[in-house]
């Protein structure tokens, strides 16, 4: 049973006190704690280490042994009557789930009031300490422990290490399968982490879905990192829960003490920057604290700063690259957002964007860009289109379609002329309500269009469920379309796959004569990358119309009427 030196104390204090046989042992069924009144009932069999049953043989009886496991497993207390022989005083125990293993409290002759009133006080021992739904040490004994480690380490070399655990995907549990699932998943999620521990580690449940572990005694970094390793692959097999499997990850930040802090607030911040890292580096990952970790993160944390001002600053600006459908017309444009820094310059919308969305500007953001792009469209031929990329999180907000008809209304460009791109990340998340504000949209005559299309989970169901206008084929497939025939072949069964459902279909990030070609003889409808039109200034925009066809689109009609 391990608890804090707190609780360490307390427990002290009842085993050298209490009049009762108490005893508590651990998940191999090996005794960890014991009163002293035990050790003078049985003399010699009682030790740290000894096996339950040199203590009680009597949990080699069938019917004892079969209820002592229910509740080792996890089921509720219950009290077992012994075997005794003839004249015997009649002997029972109170078995209880503890943490780590079960502990006992054992009654004899007309005991059975003092033993009601030990049960109580272990009990609630137990759940002052510990987190109620997975059995594992709460937040306030993991505060305490952590505290105590840090204090207890000395010298140069680490001999504290601070593992932090987050579950992967856990919210998308809990929002398709309910919340039972989701406490379902917890428990056996504490359950694996339990598993992983060897002498010297302790697991918390302190938040949510957060875990840590506490690791003393250890050669460090070697023993935190196999460790985290066992962790991790912990969470590689699927959670059965209600005969579904579930599949969710761990990420792991590891931090020393006292190399990365001090005190339990630094080792726990370091901790959670490196978490953060092994989230950013794709998940299902662990990763250890740097310095380097900490400035990235203050880099962050001063762009989060900055954006929250841009727009009204005048920072934020709109890019036009052309879609070409072959050989060589212009039909429009898509609006791509860019952000200048005045100090630093040019920041990537895969650096920014992810920023605004987790902190809630998407919505302000997204409708300046929308207004920005229409108020563009009407400078150009009325038959030109404009395709606007849509963020998941403008969906959250529910008043999307609400916002998009305004816009409209107010620019007065005709529904037609716009088309708006989203990813299939709008479809995983929230997907019925996010089905129907597509609907929605498409009533109002915009076009919508499934963008990336074959770089996330591809459900064929989408395309059924929902009439897009286009697909977008991803340039990880078309940048090595010329020499890879897998990609070849993917690509030929997505446009074969659009056509046959009435899709058009756009190819993204076309940078070759070659790529171009290829894609024209196999019937792409719209094409889309440097090589037909970078990226250009709003004013720009109206230049490349009138000198169409580009040099680059008669180079392709060229070099197709070649073939």
């Amino acid at each position: 049973m391990d608890v804090s030196r707190a609780g360490e104390a307390l427990l002290a204090d009842l085993l050298a006190n209490t009049t009762e046989l108490l005893s508590l042992y651990d998940r191999d069924f090996r005794l960890t704690h014991y009163a002293a009144r035990l050790k003078g009932l049985y003399g010699g069999a009682v030790m740290p280490g000894a096996a339950i049953w040199e203590i009680y043989p009597s949990f080699l009886d069938t019917r004892c042994r079969d209820e002592f496991l229910r509740v080792f497993q996890g089921g509720s207390a219950a009290s077992i009557e012994l075997p005794r022989s003839s004249g015997e005083a009649p002997r029972s125990v109170f078995v209880f789930g503890t943490a780590d293993g079960v502990g006992i409290i054992e009654s004899q002759g007309q005991g059975g009031r003092s033993a009601a009133e030990e049960q109580e006080h272990v009990i609630l021992l137990h759940q002052a300490t510990h987190d109620v739904l997975t059995g594992l040490q709460n937040r306030r004994q993991f505060g305490e422990r952590l505290q105590e480690a840090l204090a207890a380490i000395g010298g140069p070399k680490p001999k504290a290490a601070l593992l932090q655990i987050d579950l992967d995907d856990f919210k998308s549990v809990n929002d398709t399968l309910g919340h039972g699932a989701g406490d379902t998943l917890l428990q056996l999620a504490a359950g694996r982490i339990r598993d992983a521990l060897q002498d010297g580690e302790s697991a918390y449940r302190y938040a949510g879905d957060e875990f840590a572990v506490i690791q003393l005694g250890k050669e460090q970094p070697v023993e935190a990192e196999r460790l985290a390793g066992s962790l991790v692959n912990a969470f590689k097999d699927p959670f059965i829960i209600n005969g579904i499997p579930v599949f969710v990850g761990s990420s792991i930040g590891i931090a020393f003490g006292p190399e990365h802090g001090t005190d339990g607030e630094q080792l726990m911040k370091a901790a959670d920057i490196a978490l953060y890292a092994a989230k950013t580096d794709g998940r299902g990952c662990a990763r250890t604290f740097n310095r380097s970790m900490l400035l990235l993160l203050e880099q962050r944390e001063n762009l989060r700063r900055s954006l929250r001002t841009a727009l009204e600053r005048g920072e934020l600006y709109i890019e036009y690259q052309p879609l070409i459908r072959p050989p060589s017309s212009v039909i429009g444009f898509e609006a791509l957002l860019r952000w200048r820094h005045p100090e630093i310059g040019i920041i990537p919308p895969g650096v920014f964007i992810p920023i605004a969305e987790a902190d809630g500007l998407m919505d302000e953001i997204g409708r300046w860009v929308l207004e920005q792009a229409c108020r563009q469209a009407l400078t150009w031929p009325s038959s030109l289109t404009v395709a606007v990329n849509l963020s998941p999180a403008q969906f959250l907000s529910g008043s999307l379609t609400d916002t998009v008809a305004q816009i409209i209304d107010a620019v007065g460009i005709r529904a037609e002329r716009l088309e708006l791109e989203i990813t299939e990340t709008v479809l995983l998340e929230k997907t019925i309500d996010n089905i129907d504000t597509l609907n929605t949209l498409n009533v109002l005559g915009i076009r919508i269009s499934l963008d990336d299309f074959g770089t996330y989970y591809s459900s064929l169901s989408y395309l059924k469920n929902f009439p897009f206008d286009t697909l977008k084929i991803d340039q990880y497939f078309i940048a090595d379309l010329e020499t890879d025939r897998k990609s070849q072949t993917i690509v030929q069964s997505i446009i074969n796959l659009a056509h046959g459902l009435g899709i058009s279909v756009t190819a993204e990030g076309v940078e070759t004569s070659a790529q171009a070609r290829w894609l024209v003889k196999e019937n792409c409808d719209c094409l889309q990358g440097n090589f037909l039109g970078r990226p250009l200034g709003a004013e720009a925009t109206s230049d490349f119309v009138r000198r169409s066809p580009s040099k680059e689109a008669r180079a392709m009609e060229e070099s197709n009427r070649a073939l």
